[in-house]
């Protein structure tokens, strides 16, 4: 279909033309290949057998119609060689000239031919002066491998327009449909670095079976026991051990971040990839992991105060000269150590200071510990989306009696009554405001297997009540254990009340603890990890398969899928995979994903929907449906939910002007086929185990497109931020937010009660994260909190990516109204009376703030899920 043809007989004009490209570079190079198809291109060129040619191709004018557009002479780019060294690492210009006559018409696509060994990167192609057309854009942004690579096919690009599938000229049809038969692929074989297919996979490339059943894990996806959604296919062969697995024998190829197949289309920009390489993960495991180990295991040495702790950010934690020097002189790339592990004689681990002490005048800081800041958060930290409206008292469980026995809270209104501000329990009921952070039905079914491990902790239940001056106060929390008969012999609990000072105060600081472990563990892996990166690359996968690049709706949505690919299958590789860091660092361990596949059972598309979920979370009394429902939210001091709102009609707006300009009738979504197509995939496989829900939109109107989009948006966006970039502003901080619990709460009588009377703050960091699990935390969500340098905010996106001005005008509108918002919420932070916007650690609450700043600035909304 592709195959270049060779008409055009005239010469009567000229059509110059300017290329922008990007040759591959050294951080580009994988293998020895690579290494030798720079100088083997450069022979090629100058022998005149190797060259990249391009061929107009008309969308107006055929010779035969089963064939597509008329395609024009070959030209091919000058001067290869001759090209200077500056421009040999950025962006490369050539110019052409292509033959047009008037009965070749209007060029609306270009054929690329690369005859090199190497590939490049294909950023625009503009026609200057075309007769009766003016300036005609290509936007390509793609890397282009040898044509070998897709036997018989040419790249095609397409020109600046924006066309639904009736819409499209005749002669452009069939290169529009072919493109996306190659991009969909045959589902076959392992995919190769050149390969631009997308498709779908189970995630059963988390064990490693074949170095021993403790790295064993189950296959999520594919099964009513263990739902997921669904990831990039790679087609790497199985494990020798379990079939049902895919490998985890890939080499380590110098030069990559990606050991596993990532399209290369999808993969980290020079710039990103230089930025993560700097802060890299996968050093952090591989090479600087094992040598602190060592260091801690040769120096037995665990927190014993808060002193201590707060060495790590004030002044540095002393280490043997050896280490540190045998430390450094092994990192390839030492941004990261230059930061961290100081080499300047002192021999000092030291981390940027965390924004949650960082203004706390106090040695050690105290503002931290307080009631008012561990409830603050759940309303204005990191994971601000589960705290939810209490309905009915005693809390009750959802576990099924049969199997867990009973669940339901030993809470009782003598507990509590006495701090509810002179209301009673049936009153506080009543008003709306009691409110409930629940980690009990999440962590009992695995609570038993988890504390077989070094982790010993409890289901939790943390009951708050809401003030006048609309900041809450905890007034109870449950810890629960499995009953040791049996787990059908139900809970066995204890409810804590707050207390400030002696033996009581220290216990009630052990109990913010362990609540705070298991907020911790779910955030990480429900309201991060599932809830954005996992449920969203079936909708980037889907996309690419189903919606052509002039689609409407893939010209809305590809901003928000940048990096998403790359950045989920490093997690695959060193994060979320058997025995990586997240299992090393977070309470779950190796039952961390079957965690998160358990909660996908309850999860819910329209759920995610801010509006929704704060009606859900019980919130918000009835529905929002504009700005002017803000009253409607019982909290009205709810950062998250107030800025949130706010950016969430923005999108909202934005989506429906948008889809209004192109869909103007119901009739015209119901028969689209790319979008009734992708939109069916997504359903049946990418989200598969999913598919009979009755929840999903039908895809039938207008409407349902619109709330579609917005929702994918909002997820890929300002979800994500929420939840991610304040993981080193909160979690840096490893007692304010600690990952691990390693013993059980001191009962009377025992010589751990008799410590914690006499020494809290050691019974304290004996019992959370240890020295080593800390130092690898806190390495892990600094690099997870950092803005790249080359972030792309929401509100901004390339220039000239649409020829339609409407669009153009009301993406304008929208980057106008997020601009607006960034002033409101700088406002809002500086009102006195909003007592949650910074808190006693007085922190800013700037997680929703639209635009940011590189590096550990908290503040900022990508377009995508980039990290």
């Amino acid at each position: 279909m592709f195959k270049s043809m060779f008409p055009m007989a005239t010469d009567k004009h000229k059509i110059p033309a300017t290329v922008v490209l990007m040759r591959k570079t050294m951080s580009d190079y994988n293998d020895l290949g690579d290494w030798l198809s720079g100088p083997a291109d450069t022979i090629g060129e100058g022998l005149g057998i190797q060259k990249v040619s391009l061929q107009l191709v008309s969308a107006d004018k055929t010779e035969d119609p089963s064939k597509g557009g008329k395609v024009g002479a070959p030209v091919t780019l000058p001067n290869w060689n001759t090209i200077d060294s500056e421009q040999l690492y950025g962006e490369s210009k050539f110019n052409v000239n292509f033959e047009w006559n008037e009965d070749f018409g209007t060029p609306g696509a270009i054929l690329v031919r690369n005859t090199h060994h190497g590939e490049f990167y294909l950023k625009t192609v503009t026609l200057e002066n075309v007769p009766g057309r003016g300036q005609i854009l290509f936007v390509c942004n793609s890397w282009v491998y040898n044509h070998k690579n897709v036997p018989g096919h040419d790249r095609i690009f397409f020109a600046n327009k924006t066309y639904l599938p009736h819409e499209t000229p005749e002669p452009l049809r069939k290169y529009r449909e072919e493109e996306l038969r190659i991009l969909r692929g045959n589902g076959k074989g392992e995919l190769k670095e050149w390969d631009r297919v997308y498709d779908y996979a189970l995630y059963n490339d988390l064990g490693d079976p074949d170095k021993g059943s403790q790295l064993a894990r189950p296959v999520l996806g594919g099964s009513a026991k263990y739902p997921y959604p669904r990831r990039g296919r790679t087609g790497r062969k199985p494990s020798k051990s379990d079939p049902n697995s895919e490998s985890r024998d890939f080499p380590e190829l110098p030069g990559t971040m990606y050991n596993v197949y990532v399209p290369r289309d999808e993969q980290f920009s020079r710039l990103k990839k230089s930025d993560f390489n700097a802060y890299n993960l996968k050093g952090f495991l591989h090479d600087i992991m094992p040598t602190v180990q060592a260091i801690v295991n040769l120096t037995p040495k665990e927190f014993d105060t808060f002193k201590d702790i707060d060495e790590l950010y004030f002044n540095g934690i002393q280490l043997p000269t050896d280490a540190v020097n045998q430390l450094v002189n092994n990192i390839p790339l030492p941004l990261m150590i230059k930061e961290i592990f100081r080499s300047d004689g002192e021999q000092l681990v030291k981390f940027p200071v965390p924004q949650v002490i960082q203004a706390d005048t106090n040695r050690p800081p105290t503002a931290w510990r307080t009631d008012e800041e561990f409830a603050r958060e759940m309303l204005a930290g990191v994971n601000p989306i589960v705290i939810r409206l209490l309905k009915e008292f005693p809390p009750t469980s959802n576990l099924d009696p049969e199997v867990y026995g009973h669940q339901n809270s030993s809470m009782t209104k003598q507990d509590i009554e006495y701090n509810l501000d002179g209301l009673s329990v049936e009153e506080a009921l009543r008003t709306k405001r009691l409110f409930i952070l629940d980690h009990h039905d999440t962590v009992i079914p695995y609570l038993r297997r988890i504390n077989t491990t070094e982790t010993k902790t409890y289901a939790s239940r943390a009951l708050l009540f809401l003030r006048g001056d609309n900041t809450l106060k905890p007034v109870a929390i449950e810890l629960s254990s499995l009953h040791p008969e049996g787990d059908k012999f139900g809970a066995a609990s204890k409810v804590y009340t707050p207390a400030q000072h002696g033996v009581e105060g220290s216990i009630w600081q052990l109990a913010k603890a362990y609540v705070a472990v298991n907020d911790g563990g779910y955030h990480q892996l429900i309201s991060h990890w599932l809830n954005t990166h996992a449920v969203i690359e079936p909708f980037l996968i889907a996309t690419n398969r189903q919606l052509s690049v002039v689609h409407p709706i893939y010209k809305i949505l590809h901003p928000h899928f940048r990096d998403t690919m790359a950045i989920n299958a490093l997690a695959r590789e060193i994060l979320v995979n058997a025995d990586g860091l997240l299992e090393k660092t977070f309470y779950p361990g190796k039952y961390s994903m079957e965690m998160s596949s358990e909660i996908y059972k309850s999860w819910n598309f329209l759920d995610q929907a801010l509006p929704n979920d704060l009606k859900k979370r019980g919130i918000a009394v009835g529905d929002i449906n504009s700005l002017d429902d803000l009253d409607r939210l019982l909290i009205k001091d709810y950062p998250y939910a107030v800025d949130g709102l706010k950016i969430w009609f923005a999108i909202e707006k934005w989506v429906r002007d948008y889809c209004s300009f192109y869909y103007k009738r119901d009739e015209m979504v119901q028969q689209d086929p790319e979008l009734q197509a992708w939109w069916k995939e997504l359903r049946e496989v990418g989200h598969g185990d999913k598919k009979h829900e009755p929840w999903w939109p039908k895809m039938q109107t207008l409407k349902e497109l619109i709330e579609s989009c917005t929702i994918i948006i909002w997820i890929a966006s300002a979800l994500h931020a929420a939840v991610n970039f304040g993981q080193y502003a909160y979690g840096g901080y490893s007692p304010n937010r600690p990952t691990q619990s390693r013993r059980f709460m001191p009962e009377k009588g025992t010589p751990e009660y008799a410590e914690l009377e006499k020494n809290f703050e050691k019974a304290f960091f004996k019992t959370i994260t240890s020295q080593l699990n800390c130092l690898t935390g806190v390495t892990v969500v600094e690099v997870l909190s950092r803005h790249a340098t080359d972030e792309v905010y929401l509100g901004q996106r390339e220039p000239d990516w649409t020829t339609d001005a409407e669009p153009v005008a009301v993406f304008k509108a929208f980057h106008d109204r997020l601009a607006e918002i960034e002033e409101e919420i700088i406002s809002m932070n500086k009102d006195k009376k909003l007592k949650n916007r910074v808190g006693p650690v007085n922190v800013p609450y700037t997680l929703l703030f639209p635009t940011g700043e590189v590096g550990l600035s908290g503040k900022g909304i990508p377009n995508s899920i980039s990290i």
